[in-house]
């Protein structure tokens, strides 16, 4: 096993059950207890656990930006709902963007019945999914690749997604608050998000509930720019009232 993807490994543990152990890990992945000590140096060198006493805890920094690999495990079943959801907003035919997030990946595969769409992505783990589906046009925006993250960031990402004129912008987002708005934890992400945002007619976020009141690191945009929010469960009475003022439509499994 690679070092990168036992480190991997070890923050899908810590997600799991928010600390580890040396001893248990060294035992699991059946190397030295020195090996692993390097690799929570590592990670938390990276900002992505804290050391502690004979292991590490998970640092639950909402501007940390955790690898591809390790987000996809969290909250499956609120990312399928929310795929669903919006799905039932695409009709066929129509010009989409997609981010490289892991929710942007259950809606492609959500999107597999509809006919003759057309989506610009610079996620690598999107065009994967998307690779099967006869009679659409799939568009890679071209870019840099980051280690660990299967998406394509900089001015040749930017670049890409800026040259076609989409119906609909879909994203996710780490960050959703009344004051500081959308927000992500990447700058690099931010920028080719808010290039899916000029280009594009209807802005949609996918945003589960734990999102909700909380501020990341980079900003994407005002709440002013969003048309519509989908989450996988009800918001308070209070979020409610005050996206219905703003005239944001907000979709949930029981609305």
């Amino acid at each position: 096993m690679l070092a990168l993807e036992r480190r991997n490994r070890i923050l899908e543990e810590l997600q799991l059950n928010k600390k580890v152990v040396v001893g248990d890990l060294a035992r699991l992945f059946q190397v030295s207890e020195e090996t692993i000590r390097r690799d929570l140096d590592r990670l938390d060198k990276e900002g992505l656990a804290i050391k502690s006493y004979g292991g590490a805890v998970i640092n639950d920094n909402s501007s940390i930006d955790l690898p591809f690999n390790v987000r996809k495990h969290r909250n499956i079943e609120g990312k399928k709902k929310i795929a669903e959801l919006i799905a039932s907003l695409i009709e066929d035919g129509d010009h989409i963007t997609l981010d490289p997030s892991t929710t942007a990946v259950y809606i492609a595969k959500a999107l597999k019945g509809k006919q003759r769409l057309t989506v610009i992505t610079n996620s690598i783990e999107v065009m994967i999914e998307l690779s099967d589906v006869d009679g659409w046009n799939v568009i890679c925006s071209g870019g840099t690749m980051k280690e660990g993250y299967l998406a394509l960031t900089g001015p040749r990402a930017v670049e890409g997604i800026s040259a076609f004129n989409a119906d609909k912008a879909i994203m996710s987002c780490k960050g959703f608050d009344r004051v500081k708005g959308v927000t992500d934890g990447n700058e690099l992400f931010c920028e080719a998000k808010r290039a899916m945002l000029d280009n594009s007619k209807e802005h949609i976020i996918a945003v589960d509930h734990t999102k909700f009141e909380t501020v990341a690191f980079s900003k994407i945009c005002d709440m002013d720019m969003v048309n519509i929010i989908v989450t996988d469960e009800k918001p308070d009475d209070n979020w409610l009232d005050m996206l219905e003022r703003m005239g944001i439509r907000c979709m949930y499994p029981e609305e």
